[in-house]
């Protein structure tokens, strides 16, 4: 088998997008790893795997790399909900609200907005 090049690190991104939208989070997941090797700077390559980790239950994975995404892209919204999901999802709630809230100042959709629970008098 011949070296992976810059073209094979798309197909593979583009691939990895593909599975997990057809609901194969793990074969994602594998996809990225070889993309991530060779491009460790690549934030959306990242946030997908992060993602996947996610819609896999690998919460632990999912957190690093969200909190990774955050390091480098501190005005991610989307990082900070889906960070905040995965906090949710672990039992963490007082760590998911923060994240929440984070996300609907940084970006005020909708989805954010409830989310973060703004009305409810929780600091």
């Amino acid at each position: 088998m011949s070296e992976p090049t810059p073209e094979t690190h798309v197909i593979d991104y583009r691939a990895a997008e593909q599975l997990l939208a057809a609901r194969d989070p793990r074969g994602a997941v594998k996809l990225l790893d070889s993309v991530i090797t060779a491009h460790p700077e690549n934030t959306a390559a990242r946030l997908l795997r992060a993602r996947a980790f996610f819609d896999s239950a690998q919460l632990r994975p999912a957190e690093l790399e969200f909190q990774l995404v955050l390091e480098r892209e501190p005005d991610n919204a989307f990082a900070h909900f889906a960070l905040a999901r995965t906090l949710q999802r672990g039992g963490r709630p007082t760590e998911a609200t923060r994240h929440f809230r984070l996300a609907a100042a940084l970006d005020p959709r909708p989805d954010f907005i409830k989310a973060a629970r703004f009305d409810d008098g929780a600091a």
